[in-house]
């Protein structure tokens, strides 16, 4: 840039994008526990992808405009459904079920880190000190979040091991699913990478959801929960993945993922808003550690 040109305008609609995206994922895990209580892990993720599908159905075809997809973009969706769909989904499912929603954000918040190195790894992209920086923040914002509602978390303390493991497996998958994701949003279009990596979640969990449908009492299932299987399905397969697919086209991936801090943030909403959990003083100096990372993140940088 110029001397005395004005700074590059900052991409607000992509920044929206991923921080919505992020802040569904947050909510849905958090009721997820509901669900989990209910149906079988399998089950629920299988009824979630055929959801998903019927919704999205108009987006599998190529439309006017859309180019062919290359061998390797076929090999990357099947990738990016397989360890960001599929694998996340069942790894943070009985994850949770294992432990506790405070455990899933304490390990969760190892996410934007994770992003950052894998980005760097496979994608070249260089982290600036702000946006280790920005990390940092996030890291100590959202421990400081697990840590003001440690008191709420009674019981947790007896979780199995492999829970914990199951929800460090989701964090990688999840940062798997950012950097892969930043390989195909410059040549597939949100709305179809969408569609097609949801179809070959609902592929690869269909044995195991027809296995566990056949011993399933769906009559026992009251109306409000089916209402929260269709929001879980729609926010997890359609909305949260176009939203994300449409912020990366502009934002790089090592900072894209500092967004991820959304994710507990909105568990964390959930629970105050709708499980009527505490917000203290605690809480809110938390949330300013996770704001001040997305700033560091987000704001340009000066340029000579």
């Amino acid at each position: 840039m110029t001397r005395g040109a004005p700074p590059p305008a900052l991409p607000w609609l992509a920044y929206t994008c991923l921080g919505a995206s992020m802040a569904l994922v947050g909510s849905y895990v958090g009721l997820s526990r509901l669900l989990v209580a209910v149906f079988p892990v399998f089950l629920l993720a299988w009824l979630r992808f055929a959801i998903a599908a019927c919704a999205m159905l108009r987006w599998v075809g190529r439309r006017a405009g859309d180019a062919v997809l290359t061998g390797r973009e076929k090999r990357l969706l099947f990738w990016e459904s397989f360890l960001g769909n599929f694998l996340f989904s069942i790894c943070m499912l009985f994850g949770v079920r294992a432990t506790s929603a405070l455990a899933a954000g304490v390990v969760m918040a190892a996410i934007p880190a994770a992003v950052a190195l894998l980005s760097r790894a496979f994608l070249g992209d260089r982290i600036q000190p702000r946006v280790k920086a920005a990390i940092a923040c996030a890291g100590v914002g959202i421990a400081g979040l697990a840590l003001v509602r440690a008191p709420a978390a009674a019981g947790a303390a007896g979780a199995p091991w492999w829970g914990y493991a199951l929800l460090l497996g989701a964090v990688f998958c999840e940062a798997c699913y950012v950097v892969i994701g930043k390989r195909l949003a410059g040549n597939v279009s949100p709305r179809r990478i969408s569609a097609l990596i949801n179809l070959w979640g609902l592929a690869l969990v269909t044995p195991l959801g027809v296995w566990q449908a056949l011993e399933f009492d769906f009559g026992a299932v009251r109306a409000p929960l089916w209402g929260l299987l269709a929001f879980y399905a729609i926010a997890a397969s359609v909305v949260t993945v176009w939203l994300w697919m449409r912020g990366l086209q502009q934002v790089p991936a090592s900072r894209a993922g500092v967004f991820s801090v959304m994710l507990p943030v909105g568990a964390a909403g959930v629970g105050v808003g709708f499980l009527g959990e505490p917000f203290g003083v605690g809480h809110l100096v938390a949330f300013g550690f996770a704001l001040a990372g997305m700033l560091l993140a987000t704001w340009p940088a000066r340029t000579a």
